[in-house]
């Protein structure tokens, strides 16, 4: 496999609070070989038998453990509980390269989602007795993380929680359903919020919950479209008591560590999407070169460069709104608006990405040997999870004092 190309070094250096001052997206060497190396690991061991795993919605964990060899799951984990203590910018560099050699959209789905939604909170608001007890197993793979926060009649509006937490000699005990928890049929531990006060930002709380907590239960996994291969649960909390040393961050400070979590997992779960994207494009191009309609390549008609060159268009603009968002987080710690739009742009650049890939193979692109339909099917969950498209254009808007 050809070497994933890497975006070009780029300063923008401009005024106004609105731009948040210079960026300057050049590579370190470190970052480089970082995501080298995670294109040759990926091709190596997470692009083989993806057909079958994803017709019988199959999570390998051995490749799990392949990825946490490889230091995935704890990129963002401090050196001192095993990690690899990398920073925003440079996890990107690395799945962007994971997901160009990698074919398991799923899988990749469940580690990015693991190492931004569950470990990345502990790394940022764990105690310090909550760090040392579950971020070493978190950061090696020994532990699989989840978050919970969706919930069966919340939709969109994650915030709107009817699962409650109520204190009781110290403890606390909650009740209530969560659905679409990413990871919930394997997972170790769970990032739980519920509603610990009035209505409002200030009235939730985050809780860090094992899974063998009393009270606690996983449904059966769901069957779904796309990204088979990352299993996705309810959890069901009936009187489930856990201490008061299980709050994450502080009562009443769950929103708050949901939102800067979501800056973080907008950025971590589309970064594999642009290295399909660089990997879909340099399919097209090749097949659009070889194949051929009484002699003349079909790259030779304007209508197939065109989506060719569609596809580049929509793919850089959507890779440059990723890396400066992840590299505002790296500089400022704060993305809202930069990761609403990089995730806005990336996910909807992936789907039609994915729909031109198929077009230009015609029915070739539509059998499942090629594996372009996967492809689709996986993209399209990418403008769901996280926040739909709708919800990160009222954010934007919103941000704007629009809505």
């Amino acid at each position: 496999m050809p070497a994933l190309r890497l975006a070009p070094p780029m300063t923008l250096a401009v005024e106004g609070d609105s731009f948040g001052g210079p960026v300057d997206f050049g590579w370190t060497d470190d970052q480089v070989a970082l995501r080298q190396g995670a294109v040759g690991f990926a091709s190596r061991r997470l692009a083989d038998g993806v057909i079958e795993r994803d017709r019988d919605s199959v999570f390998s964990r051995d490749l799990w453990d392949a990825c946490a060899d490889f230091g995935l799951q704890g990129i963002l984990v401090p050196e001192e509980w095993q990690g690899g203590g990398h920073d925003t910018l440079s996890a990107v560099a690395v799945l962007e390269g994971i997901g160009y050699g990698a074919r398991d959209n799923g899988l990749v789905f469940s580690v990015a989602s693991h190492a931004a939604s569950c470990a990345g909170p502990l790394v940022e608001f764990g105690s310090e007795d909550q760090k040392s007890r579950w971020l070493p197993g978190l950061a090696n793979g020994t532990s699989i993380g989840a978050t919970a926060i969706t919930e069966p009649d919340s939709g969109s509006n994650a915030l709107a929680l009817a699962t409650t937490a109520v204190e009781n000699s110290g403890d606390w005990i909650l009740d209530g359903s969560k659905t679409f928890v990413t990871n919930g049929p394997i997972a170790d531990l769970f990032l739980i919020y519920a509603r610990t006060g009035a209505s409002g930002f200030g009235g939730i709380t985050c809780f860090v919950v094992p899974r063998d907590a009393d009270g606690l239960a996983v449904g059966p996994a769901m069957d779904k479209m796309g990204i088979r291969t990352s299993p996705i649960s309810q959890v069901h909390l009936d009187g489930c008591q856990v201490p008061g040393s299980a709050i994450l961050g502080g009562v009443g400070s769950g929103a708050m560590v949901f939102s800067q979590t979501m800056d973080l997992e907008r950025l971590l779960v589309m970064a594999p999407a642009i290295g399909v994207m660089q990997r879909l494009l340099e399919r097209c191009v090749g097949h659009a070169r070889e194949r051929t309609v009484g002699s003349v390549p079909i790259g030779k008609q304007q209508v197939i460069a065109h989506r060719i060159a569609e596809m580049e268009l929509e793919l850089e603009a959507a890779r440059l709104l990723l890396y400066r968002a992840a590299w505002h987080r790296t500089h400022s710690g704060a993305a809202t608006r930069e990761s609403a739009l990089a995730k806005l742009a990336v996910s909807e650049a992936y789907v039609a990405s994915c729909r031109t890939a198929i077009q230009i193979f015609g029915g070739y692109g539509y059998m499942v040997d090629y594996e372009l339909e996967r492809e689709l099917r996986d993209a399209v969950a990418a403008t769901l999870y996280v926040g739909t498209s709708e919800i990160q254009k009222n954010l934007i808007a919103g941000l704007r004092g629009l809505g």
